[in-house]
């Protein structure tokens, strides 16, 4: 019989489990700093050139692309974390490897006994999360001439660029993929945990549900994402004398808050209607992002020689999973 996990137990075990798999790891392509100088110095010469040097070795990835340098991968990391509502909020974690381990999807309760009584207490349903790789690539193309410039800042670009379509498309995938190819989106993985009391609506309280169907320890650290769609609903919604019920007083610089919790907002959840998931809330410290190894950039020089121009693919492999399921739960609009 499994022994019964309280939170605090669960937590301290995917807290071991988050410094086994996020610990003390070698550093790709760098050694000392002066290494890592000389790495990062020669493959931004590359891109440019075209003309890979060998200190790009231990860099390469077998297929003409190259490891980024730690540098410009920490300057992806905040881009899209900036860019991505569910990098903002979630739990970025490095792996080398498919990751499996099993989880408690349902507690037990306790029970009463007399006096030197036995009990018996069934076992906890479990499941096994695991937490794979698919892979994301983006293409800039860049004209000769801008190579040329000796003013165009060719890192910049492919950051700006690459990131904001990177960081749409993996938001998308981690709210709606359905796993084929791409990440399981959240709102396959989260339960119900309240309906809206009217068809192809939502209000305030329904709102307070949803909150209350969240239990204490996750609700504490808990954060509203929700739709354009909803944003703009609850918005909208008045009292009696015509003042708005959601009048949010954050100061200038801090999240919006919504019933004391803050609140996001993202383009990519459902629009309210009828049996529409447009609003989540809970502890997205749960939401665990995978980044297998480090982003990739590959110099496509023949295939757009033609044209004058030059192709530059980045790509990465990501994953993420919803590792305690009832630590977010999902508003769903009534049908009818």
């Amino acid at each position: 019989m499994k022994e019964n996990r309280t939170y605090d137990e669960l937590k301290r075990q995917l807290d071991a489990w988050m410094e086994e798999i996020t610990g003390k790891k070698p550093d790709l392509c760098t050694g000392n700093q002066k290494q890592a100088q000389a790495y990062s110095n020669a493959f931004w010469e590359t891109m440019h050139t075209g003309m890979p040097q060998n200190v790009l070795k231990e860099g390469s990835d077998g297929a003409d692309g190259f490891l980024v340098p730690d540098t410009y991968e920490n300057k992806l990391v905040k881009l899209l974390a900036e860019k991505n509502v569910l990098r903002k909020i979630g739990r970025t974690i490095q792996t080398t490897q498919r990751l499996k381990f099993p989880i408690v999807t349902d507690g037990r309760k306790a029970i009463w006994i007399p006096e030197g009584g036995t009990y018996s207490i069934s076992e906890a349903e479990s499941g096994q999360i695991v937490i794979d790789a698919h892979k994301l690539v983006h293409m800039v193309i860049v004209s000769d001439e801008m190579l040329e410039d000796v003013g165009f800042n060719l890192e910049n670009y492919i950051a700006q660029i690459s990131v904001e379509a990177i960081a749409d498309a993996e938001e998308n995938a981690f709210f709606n993929g359905d796993g084929k190819g791409k990440p399981v989106g959240l709102i396959h993985q989260t339960d119900v945990g309240a309906v809206s009391a009217q068809s192809g609506s939502i209000s305030m309280d329904d709102m307070l549900d949803l909150l209350y169907s969240v239990k204490v320890p996750y609700r504490e650290n808990g954060t509203w994402v929700i739709s354009e769609s909803a944003y703009c609903m609850l918005r909208k919604i008045r009292s009696h004398n015509g003042r708005p019920l959601w009048s949010s007083n954050s100061a200038e610089g801090e999240p919006e808050t919504l019933l004391g919790y803050p609140i996001l907002v993202s383009k990519h959840l459902d629009v309210v209607a009828p049996g529409s998931k447009s609003v989540l809330f809970g502890d997205f410290n749960y939401f665990w992002i995978g980044n297998r190894g480090k982003r990739v950039v590959k110099r496509l020089t023949e295939r757009y020689a033609d044209h004058g121009q030059v192709a530059y693919v980045t790509s990465e492999r990501v994953d993420a999973k919803l590792v305690l399921p009832e630590a977010v739960k999902v508003l769903e609009t009534r049908t009818a």
